[in-house]
């Protein structure tokens, strides 16, 4: 695995500790999103059983952060703002999304400089999907 000069991996894929340690971030953002109150308005935008929305945001983050592109290879290009044009997404789902990953993000003890970085790249992509 090529690495930075810094020591650290050369993408965030493994950075965040690759494939398996994806799929435990998406676990835990959904299971928090099912359980936490504080998350209800973005639970609401969601289908009742979640094991669809999971795979998809795994299979997505994946590709996003620099590892297997498992997102494209089974629907193309994500078009992500098209994919969710149909779900009301304000400033209140978009500030739950966040907080959420934040959540998961720490809870799954990623780095604190990785969290920084993905935050701000999150942040971007989440307020970017705003459509109300």
């Amino acid at each position: 695995m090529p690495e930075e000069s810094a020591g650290k991996p050369a993408t965030a894929f493994d950075w965040v500790g690759g494939e398996a340690a994806v799929r435990q971030l998406v676990d835990r953002f959904y299971d928090l999103m099912d359980l936490e109150s504080a998350y209800a308005a973005l639970r609401a935008v969601h289908p009742p059983l979640l094991d669809g929305s999971r795979d998809k945001l795994h299979w997505f983050l994946c590709g996003w952060l620099g590892g297997p592109d498992h997102y494209i290879e089974r629907f193309g290009h994500p078009r992500l703002r098209a994919r969710h044009m149909p779900f009301r997404i304000g400033i209140r789902e978009r500030d739950q999304w966040m907080d959420c990953m934040r959540q998961a993000m720490l809870e799954c003890e990623l780095d604190p400089a990785l969290r920084e970085r993905l935050d701000a790249a999150f942040m971007n992509t989440a307020d970017w999907m705003r459509n109300v």
